[in-house]
């Protein structure tokens, strides 16, 4: 079907002199006879004068004009046969020409403004959302890093392409466990899973593996230098019970080989109370070599195995020759001994000093006397063969089968070093490095700090049932005397490490986190659970249960003193040693055999834990990077060199003139 339209314009003619311009306007018509639509549009054609000219609004306000328009173009549909086909089919130009078309157009400039601004709305929201997608992303993967090789403890070190297990999922679980009931120090461990992710194949920092060398290696071992004639030991028999542990006993065992030679009396082979702490049966023959202890001492003192059978059949505490601690005095000068218990010996021949812990002071001393207990407790005193044995076999094993041997090893395991390199012929390989630690956790050392761990009521009540059997003077104290809040112990370095402390310690010192650690002692309180977060970011953490098969610790099973000596033999040999508790006995030997035997070339960590206290308060704001700076420093300031101080053991401080000589 054909179209018609019609066209129809009216435009005004300029008018000179500087006349005005008449509107004009322009009118189009269509319509399709094919039952699509019918258009209708006029256009204004305007322009503005001086004076003013008309107005499209006149065409509105005029309704003669409007209909006189309609009359024109309806007679003259007819002739047209084309129109504008960029109108739709509507009757909006109709509206656009009578002027109510207008606002249309405003709102649909405005809808259109509107959906532009959505648009980007929506676009910023999902670029943002993405981002923080990756960010997640990114932080998953630099946590997954971290590798919890099991819950529990066993013999595998992480290779270095070992998969890896997320930290977050770890700490999450932590929170749940019993004990502690949340997760101490979380935001920092975070942060340290992150630090140990990111520095796994960086270059730890060198002073971690030395000591300051120079200064380290001007002492010599030299207590093994003798400048007396021997003793005679006329004056009468001393008889000495120690109690405690193996450490607490080596040192009772020195005092009393120096208070022999300083009485004049005859030693008999000291015994070990059995304690119900340790419940260790053992006596001295089962620990150290005693016809080597006997021979070595021979020339210092008169020593015998037994009282002779005249002496054997006295009730010593009748007649008055038994000691006890409480007898003595704590750090006991020479001269109580020979005011006190030298007369005691002229009277009855004998003297048992019963407990002996701490009972001889570290100064006033004389030189000679101070040079003997050196030499008692870095000569004389040797593992037997059955735990030197042990003893190798455990640091061949954290060395991973490495031959080279580290400079302890021969003063520890004997021979037993040398029997490694039997049947291998060739350059020694060197092996692999390790971190050993004690961890001084244990709930003895929980129970008598009085500090609290995290674990809430329930800790407090077992903690206390704890003291009330073993510490009830400590328990009695309790009751009669307001005693530090738990906060202040700790701000004042007064509370043991915890596992949470330690490992947090260690990143922040630079150890990897593929680093061996060997942990002494293996009743932490808390038990795994405790040590689930160290094992987290440390996976490579043994113990010599897990180091030796069943059959080989089963020996030693039932013996707390002799499994004691296999933590001192590999803690010892250590190339790094840490400690969290200076005062620990183990602590105190163990570094200072390193510093006797070790050349300068053995560092120990003695972190300050006053200090560490006051950085660990600021947890939840330090940042790591500071965190690290502050642990640094203050682990740096006790590895300094120095000669004993005043007063202090030299059995942790053997650098002076009475055990050690500079060289020349």
């Amino acid at each position: 079907m054909a179209s018609t339209g019609v066209i129809v314009e009216d435009k005004s003619k300029e008018k000179g002199g500087g006349g005005v311009d008449e509107g004009g306007a322009e009118i189009r018509a269509s319509d399709q006879t094919n039952g699509c639509a019918s258009s209708f549009h006029a256009r204004s054609l305007s322009t503005s004068t001086s004076s003013g000219a008309t107005s499209p609004r006149s065409w509105q306000s005029s309704p003669r004009n409007l209909f006189r328009s309609l009359s024109y173009l309806s007679s003259n549909l007819s002739l047209a046969h084309s129109f504008n086909s960029s109108y739709s089919c509507s009757w909006f130009g109709v509206m656009e020409w009578l002027g109510l078309a207008t606002e249309s157009k405003q709102r649909r400039g405005k809808r259109k403004t509107l959906k532009i601004r959505y648009r980007k709305r929506i676009t910023g929201a999902v670029a943002m959302i993405g981002l923080l997608a990756c960010f997640v992303v990114m932080n998953w993967w630099m946590f997954s890093r971290i590798q919890n090789s099991s819950h529990g403890l066993r013999y595998r070190f992480l290779s270095v392409n070992s998969p890896t297990l997320p930290i977050l999922e770890e700490l999450k679980r932590l929170g749940k466990v019993k004990k502690p009931q949340k997760t101490i120090y979380a935001k920092l461990l975070a942060k340290a899973a992150h630090a140990l992710a990111e520095g796994q194949n960086k270059p730890e920092p060198r002073e971690l593996w030395e000591e300051p060398l120079v200064l380290a290696s001007s002492w010599r071992p030299c207590a093994d230098e003798r400048n007396w004639d021997p003793s005679e030991g006329n004056n009468g028999y001393i008889l000495v019970s120690a109690n405690g542990g193996i450490n607490q006993q080596r040192v009772a065992v020195c005092n009393a080989v120096a208070v022999a030679r300083l009485l004049n009396a005859t030693l008999v082979v000291p015994k070990f109370l059995y304690s119900s702490v340790w419940r260790d049966p053992s006596q001295f023959g089962d620990i150290y070599q005693e016809e080597l202890f006997i021979n070595y001492l021979k020339s210092d003192i008169h020593m015998v195995k037994e009282l002779p059978l005249e002496l054997q059949s006295l009730d010593l505490e009748a007649v008055g020759s038994v000691v006890t601690d409480t007898d003595i005095m704590k750090e006991a000068k020479p001269s109580f001994y020979l005011k006190y218990i030298l007369p005691i010996l002229h009277k009855n021949r004998v003297v048992h000093f019963v407990g002996y812990g701490n009972r001889l002071s570290s100064d006033p001393l004389p030189f000679q006397l101070q040079r003997l207990r050196c030499r008692c407790n870095f000569h004389a005193l040797q593992f037997v063969p059955k735990i030197q044995e042990a003893g190798a076999l455990l640091l061949r094993r954290m060395r991973q089968n490495g031959t080279h041997f580290g400079p302890l090893d021969r003063y520890l395991v004997g021979p037993f070093a040398e029997s490694k390199m039997k049947g291998k012929k060739g350059h020694s390989t060197k092996g692999s490095r390790y971190l050993a630690l004690h961890l001084r956790f244990e709930i003895d050392m929980a129970a008598h700090s009085l500090c609290d761990f995290g674990g809430g009521e329930e800790e407090r009540r077992e903690l206390e049932s704890y003291r009330e059997i073993h510490f009830p003077a400590l328990t009695q104290l309790k009751k009669t005397m307001k005693l530090p809040s738990s906060a202040a112990l700790r701000a004042e370095g007064l509370c043991p490490l915890m596992p949470e402390e330690t490992v947090l310690m260690l990143a922040a010192l630079g150890f990897n986190r593929k680093t061996r650690i060997f942990l002494a002692g293996a009743h932490i309180y808390g038990g795994k659970s405790r040590l689930a977060v160290f094992t987290s970011l440390y996976p490579n953490l043994v113990t010599k249960e897990n180091l030796l098969s069943l059959s080989e610790i089963e020996p030693f099973r039932n013996f707390s003193s002799q499994l004691a000596a296999l933590d001192f033999i590999v803690c010892t040999a250590a190339d790094v040693f840490a400690m969290t508790d200076s005062g620990s006995q183990l602590s105190s030997l163990v570094s200072g055999y390193r510093v006797y035997y070790g050349g300068g070339e053995m560092p120990t960590i003695r972190p300050n834990k006053r200090r560490l206290a006051d950085i660990f308060l600021k947890n939840n704001t330090i940042e790591w990077k500071v965190f690290e700076e502050r642990v640094r420093k203050a682990v740096r300031q006790t590895k300094r060199v120095r000669s004993r101080p005043i007063g202090r053991s030299v059995y942790r401080y053997p650098r002076c003139k009475q055990c050690m000589c500079t060289k020349e």
